[in-house]
C-alpha cells in the first residue's frame, strides 16, 4: 500500500530520488509538521538531508537511520528546521551547510546557483529568499526542494524579520522558471504535481492580497498599524490565524511604503 501525506514517523517514497519522514511538531505555524527530506539516487546507501527538522530526538534517530547520511542541508533558519542540527551532527557526523554560516558544521556555506555532487545526484542550490532571508531551495533533475517559500497547501507566511515581498516575489520567478514540470517537495504539507504551475497560483494571491492592503490604507490611512489591516483584509480568515496573518501584513507595508 503506498503511503500518503501524512505519514508520521514512516519514511515515505514521493519520487524516485525523494522520500520524507515528517516530523511529529503539527501546529498553526507548521501545518501537519515539518517534512524533512531524504534524497539518494536509487541504489545509493548514502543519503543527503535536507532540514533534520526540530529537535526530537525520535524523529532525528529515524532520519539518521535513513541511511548513510554523507550531507545534511538547511533551507531557512526557523526553527522547526534547524532546532535538531546539534544534535543530527553529533550523531552522524555529516558536514551540515546553509545559507547562513550560523547553521553550518563542518562545511561552508551554500552559494547561490553552485552544484552539489552528492548520493549520486546533482542537486542546484537556488537563493529563494522572501519567507526569510536566508531561504533557499534544492533543483533535482525531477523535483524542486523549496522549504518554506511554496508549502503543500495554503500561503506562505513572510518574516518581517528579515524576509521582503520584493525578495519574494523576484523568487517566486526563479521558482516558476526552475520548477516547470519538477514536484515541489515542500517544507510542510504534501507534494504538488508542478512547481511552475503552484509559483504562478502563489504570485497571483501575493498581488491579490497587496491590492487589498493598498485598498484597506485608503479606507483605514496610510498611518494604520498592521493588526488594524488584518482585521479588515482578513476578516473572513480564522482569528486564530491573525497572527499569522499580521506578519505578511507587515512586510507587505513596508513593500507598499518603499514603493
Amino acid at each position: 500500500m503506498t503511503l500518503a501525506h501524512p505519514a508520521y514517523g514512516q519514511l515515505r517514497q514521493v519520487t524516485e530520488t525523494a522520500a520524507v519522514l515528517l516530523a511529529d511538531n503539527p501546529g498553526k505555524m507548521t501545518l501537519d509538521g515539518t517534512n524533512t527530506w531524504i534524497l539518494r539516487a536509487p541504489g545509493s546507501d548514502d543519503i543527503v538531508v535536507v532540514d533534520p527538522g526540530p529537535k526530537d530526538s525520535d524523529h532525528l534517530d529515524a532520519v539518521a537511520a535513513s541511511g548513510n547520511v554523507v550531507l545534511a542541508l538547511v533551507t531557512h533558519r526557523h526553527g522547526d528546521h534547524t532546532g535538531g542540527l546539534k544534535r543530527f551532527h553529533r550523531k552522524t557526523g555529516a558536514p551540515i551547510r546553509a545559507l547562513s554560516e550560523k547553521y553550518v558544521r563542518a562545511s561552508t556555506a551554500l552559494v547561490d546557483g553552485e552544484v552539489i555532487e552528492a548520493a549520486g545526484l546533482a542537486i542546484t542550490v537556488l537563493a529563494t529568499p522572501g519567507h526569510t532571508a536566508d531561504s533557499v531551495s534544492f533543483v533535482l533533475d525531477d523535483a524542486v526542494l523549496t522549504g518554506d517559500t511554496i508549502l503543500g497547501r495554503g500561503t506562505t507566511v513572510l518574516d518581517p524579520k528579515d524576509g521582503t515581498l520584493a525578495d519574494y516575489l523576484d523568487s517566486l520567478d526563479k521558482l516558476e522558471a526552475a520548477g516547470e514540470g519538477r514536484v515541489a517537495l515542500p517544507g510542510h504539507g504534501a507534494e504538488v504535481p508542478d512547481t511552475a504551475e503552484v509559483a504562478r497560483f502563489y504570485r497571483k494571491h501575493r498581488l491579490e492580497r497587496l491590492a487589498q492592503v493598498e485598498a484597506a490604507l485608503v479606507e483605514l490611512g496610510q498611518d494604520a498599524k498592521p493588526m488594524q489591516v488584518v482585521k479588515h483584509v482578513y476578516s473572513d480568515v480564522d482569528k486564530k490565524l491573525w497572527p499569522a496573518a499580521r506578519m505578511s501584513v507587515k512586510a507587505q507595508l513596508a513593500y507598499v511604503r518603499k514603493s
